[in-house]
């Protein structure tokens, strides 16, 4: 369930952008009072995602909208179906027409995308993350297509977890070190976050480990054989998370080590856009 005043300011932002000093084709050629209907097209099979946020925008534009829907976020859709009937004012279905296409299209790219993943992982204990390598401005509504995918977001920005990745740790001089001054500037701020370590080799986990202050460990572009090993040092005290350049192919190799996460940024930036269409309905 997104967060409907972030989700209000979205649609305000994105509107204006599109909108600006007014939808002139559509003041030019339609009375301003006239009521109409529209039909939300699949036109390819996947995820549906954004059904949420297609009411939301064309309520936003006017209150009286009728919005039924014949599917929910989160269903397979297949070339041909219905996914929503909305009906309101023309001028607010073709204002919102083209974000509303071009939200759900992205979501359902990304929803589509993700459950390709889950589905793979299907029997082991293993669980798809994904990343902040998103779009600007739209990141809120990529992650959430990635949870209607069967994924599982990870932090939604940088102020709701420690990461300490490699740059920190070169910067701060060691794990030691960064994951030290992390935890005096929590304590000295009163924050309760998480605190996550990158980590590029064996001696590198045994470190991070010995600090106690870590929850999560990532094992960055480690092999699933080093995994193994991670784990083994690890011993279940901390969860873990496997990262980078795995994909479908890969998926399985990594998921058979036990690790608790495998974070995927390609799940959104490699997602692509779903086929979709709004239809007037004239009687």
């Amino acid at each position: 369930m997104l967060d409907q005043t972030a989700l209000n300011a979205f649609i305000r932002s994105a509107l204006a952008e599109d909108i600006g000093s007014g939808d002139h084709s559509t003041l030019a050629s339609i009375p301003a009072d006239t009521r109409g209907s529209a039909v939300l097209k699949i036109k390819e099979d996947g995820i549906l995602a954004g059904m949420e946020v297609a009411e939301a925008i064309f309520k936003w534009l006017d209150m009286f909208t009728v919005f039924k829907a014949f599917k929910q976020d989160g269903e397979a859709m297949k070339a041909g179906e219905a996914a929503f009937e909305v009906t309101a004012a023309v001028h607010s279905l073709l204002m919102g027409e083209r974000l509303v296409l071009n939200c759900m299209q992205r979501m359902s790219g990304i929803a589509t995308l993700t459950h390709q993943y889950t589905e793979k992982l299907k029997g082991y204990h293993t669980r798809i993350l994904d990343t902040r390598k998103t779009t600007p401005n739209f990141r809120m509504l990529e992650k959430e297509a990635v949870r209607i995918g069967g994924g599982v977001n990870h932090r939604m920005g940088l102020y709701d977890m420690i990461m300490l990745k490699d740059n920190h740790i070169d910067f701060s001089g060691g794990i030691t070190a960064a994951v030290n001054k992390t935890v005096t500037y929590l304590k000295e701020n009163r924050l309760s976050l998480k605190i996550e370590v990158e980590t590029r080799t064996l001696e590198d986990v045994r470190e991070a480990l010995a600090t106690g202050h870590v929850d999560r460990i990532m094992l960055d572009n480690f092999s699933p054989d080093n995994i193994v090993e991670a784990l083994r040092i690890i011993n279940g005290k901390v969860e873990t998370e496997a990262s980078g350049g795995i994909n479908l192919d890969t998926l399985v190799d990594y998921a058979k080590t036990g690790v608790d996460f495998i974070s995927v940024g390609a799940i959104i930036h490699h997602a692509v856009s779903l086929d979709l269409s709004l239809k007037a309905i004239i009687l």
